[in-house]
């Protein structure tokens, strides 16, 4: 145990497997206290094992909250469970998420709004439940003045940033969590918390579950697998630790030993609508135009690991 995050407290959600669990475990390793919270659903979100939550929260000295946090009164018992167990609430980790894959002319609506719900409403849910608790500390000085340990991260993917076939549900999610990402930043910045996103790239359930559609998706799915999920738990440790105070409202990705920022939506060209009409314009501008190329395009590269 380092020690760094001796005195915090985090609440990781979907921590009881993947990259929830490196999270939780290296937070702990670090000397934060951890509300492990995951209903041990499977990928899809359904069925559930309330032991994974428990057996690790028993392994690293932490509490378990092994039910569903997508609602706003579970968010709320979350946030005041690990209160109650261990006096604040530091450290917010938004990373449980549930994939229902299917084409926009097939997905089924209620298989949309599930994923949605359970990887986006519950980060906001949670973020609401949180954030009170988090200004509450920063007035009191909690760990010193100022308050520098208030920390939000919500976990991203590629698919919300590039998109990818069949994938509507998880990628609008996805980047739904952006937005809320920049928004709970700016909220929350005169409290000293900061919130920033992180796009993951190891081997998970996720990574497991691509079915390759030729031997490019094959080659990404082989390298993706390589890839240890400890490398985001340490990208999420720097960004709890005291060096991560002035990192907020960004977009950051890992991928073993690479690191990436990403940018972020900015007007690429500009012009303005003269004699020639809409069509001059737009045919100025049309060389900044974004291509249709997948996440598993852009990253079909080898990992360094």
């Amino acid at each position: 145990m380092s020690g760094a995050l001796a005195g915090r407290v985090a609440l990781v959600t979907g921590g009881a497997r993947g990259i929830g669990r490196a999270i939780a475990e290296r937070l702990a390793a670090d000397g934060a206290k951890l509300v492990v919270a995951d209903p041990g659903v499977g990928i899809d979100g359904r069925g559930g094992e309330a032991r994974l939550a428990q057996e690790l929260a028993e392994k690293i000295g932490g509490a378990a909250f092994p039910r569903s946090i997508a609602s706003p009164g579970a968010a709320e018992e979350a946030v005041g469970l690990a209160v109650q167990r261990f006096g604040g609430l530091d450290m917010l980790v938004n990373n449980a998420a549930i994939l229902r894959d299917g084409f926009v002319f097939k997905l089924d609506p209620a298989d949309f709004e599930d994923v949605l719900r359970v990887n986006l409403a519950a980060a906001f849910h949670l973020i609401r439940a949180a954030t009170p608790v988090m200004r509450d500390q920063a007035k009191a000085e909690r760990g010193g003045k100022p308050y520098g340990w208030g920390r939000i991260v919500n976990i991203t993917s590629t698919a919300g940033l590039y998109g990818n076939f069949g994938q509507a549900a998880y990628a609008a999610a996805k980047a739904g969590l952006v937005g809320l990402t920049r928004v709970a930043a700016m909220d929350m910045a005169r409290s000293g918390v900061t919130c920033n996103a992180v796009a993951p790239f190891a081997a998970t359930r996720v990574t497991e579950s691509i079915r390759p559609q030729n031997d490019a998706q094959a080659a990404y799915k082989a390298r993706a697998l390589k890839v240890p999920a400890s490398a985001v738990a340490d990208l999420v440790a720097h960004l709890a630790a005291p060096a991560g105070q002035t990192i907020t409202g960004q977009v950051l990705g890992v991928r073993g030993k690479e690191v990436f920022a990403f940018a972020q939506m900015r007007p690429a060209a500009r012009a303005v609508v003269g004699a020639g009409g809409m069509a001059v314009a737009i045919a100025s501008i049309a060389p900044a135009f974004a291509d249709l190329s997948t996440d598993l395009e852009a990253f079909n590269t080898e990992p360094v690991i």
